[in-house]
Parts: structure tokens; C-alpha cells; sequence
């Protein structure tokens, strides 16, 4: 997509985030997202073929609202400051995990994926196959393209050791986990200055493949 225009729009919308200034630029917004849709359809259709228990709706409706939800917030702002969608194997499901494409300015772009906060049975079955197989996590946390573009595993953890694991249980820093992210951020200048933004994002998604497969397969079991 046309990534100097949509950040020029987002940019104005961080300043002018009401509806009437949203709504007067409606077809500039119509014709960014319409490009957004194309690439998010694009990631789709490739993903399947690296990760092929992908389902649920196609590229465009993995796409998130513009519109925030703002009964139960404080923050008021009716809209997003960025354009962001989500593939899983079912669906655009925060629950499960998946591959995950924020795009906008200052800073707020992200390509990544895991799983955020999972549930108390998804968690206590994540640390169990961490207990029992934590070799193939840890071996594909120190691939060469996962450490390129991630680093390592991200999430926040907690301080002291699960209730269910000694404090000097060999594997006790994966264990403290709470949510199992990959997160790759990109400045504005990067991401503008990208010969082929669309093609990278699928290079850090095909890096990512194995891990999002350890999380799902931990949750099958």
C-alpha cells in the first residue's frame, strides 16, 4: 500500500481524532483501507501456504475497525491511530494464536504474533509443554531469523516462579512467562524507506511459523 499517505493521514487523525474531521477525509480513509484489505489478503493467502491450519475469514476481514470502543475507557479519542489485522487458524480470534500487523506513525509500527494473556487453562497447558519439550521452544527461539527480527520470546512475566514449579526448575525463566509474544517494531523511517514493506512483513511472519505452531500444538494437547 501507499505507506507516505496513510501515515500522512494518521498523522492528522492523532491531531484531529473527532468525527468530523474523520469524516470529511472519509474517502481518503475508504481508499487507504480498500489498499490495506489488498495487502492484509495477500499476507493470507501466503501464510497458508507456510503455515497451512490457517482458516477463518479471508485477509480482509482479519482486519480490525478503525473505530475504537470507548465505553469502558477513559480515553475517549473515537478512533485508532493505526491500521492493524490479525490470521489465525480460527479466525480473527485474540484468543488463539496468530500472526499479528500493526502499521502507522510515530513509532507504532509492529509485526508479531503469540499469544497475549492466555486464559488460566491455556497457560498451565503452554508451561506444561514447556515443561515437558522446552528444548524444541528453546531451539526455535535461537533460530537464526527469529533472533534477527525478534530477539527472543517477549511477554510480560512474572517475578517469582509459578505455584506449580520450584524456583530452580531448569526452565524457569520460560516459565514465568504470562503471555508468549514475538514482536518486531519498526521506526517510521524504516518502515517509510522500505524498497518492499509488504514483502518484509511476510519475511517476519515466515520466521515466526514455528513458534505460533509450538503455541497451537501446546494448546491441542
Amino acid at each position: 500500500m501507499q505507506l507516505k499517505p496513510l501515515f500522512t493521514f494518521l498523522t492528522g487523525l492523532s491531531k484531529h481524532n473527532d468525527r468530523a474531521w474523520f469524516q470529511e477525509r472519509k474517502p481518503t480513509y475508504d481508499q487507504l483501507r480498500k489498499q490495506f484489505e489488498e495487502d492484509a489478503e495477500y499476507w493470507f493467502r501466503e501464510l497458508q501456504k507456510l503455515d497451512p491450519i490457517l482458516a477463518g475469514p479471508q485477509g480482509r476481514k482479519s482486519i480490525f475497525r478503525i473505530y475504537r470502543d470507548v465505553r469502558f475507557s477513559n480515553n475517549k479519542d473515537p478512533y485508532k491511530l493505526h491500521f492493524s489485522a490479525y490470521f489465525t487458524a480460527s479466525g480473527k480470534d485474540i484468543e488463539t494464536p496468530g500472526y499479528y500487523v500493526q502499521l502507522g506513525p510515530n513509532g507504532s509500527t509492529l509485526i508479531g504474533g503469540g499469544l497475549y494473556q492466555p486464559d488460566k487453562e491455556q497457560l498451565a497447558a503452554i508451561r506444561q509443554e514447556i515443561d515437558y519439550n522446552a528444548d524444541e521452544l528453546k531451539a526455535l527461539l535461537a533460530a537464526p531469523d527469529f533472533q534477527r527480527y525478534f530477539g527472543g520470546l517477549g511477554g510480560e512475566r512474572l517475578k517469582k516462579s509459578p505455584a506449580a514449579y520450584s524456583a530452580d526448575h531448569p526452565e524457569i525463566e520460560l516459565l514465568k512467562h504470562k503471555s508468549f509474544i514475538a514482536s518486531h517494531t519498526m521506526t517510521d523511517v524504516d518502515v517509510l524507506a522500505h524498497p518492499d514493506f509488504r514483502a518484509h512483513v511476510l519475511d517476519v511472519f515466515r520466521a515466526m511459523v514455528p513458534f505460533s505452531q509450538f503455541l497451537r500444538g501446546a494448546l491441542e494437547k
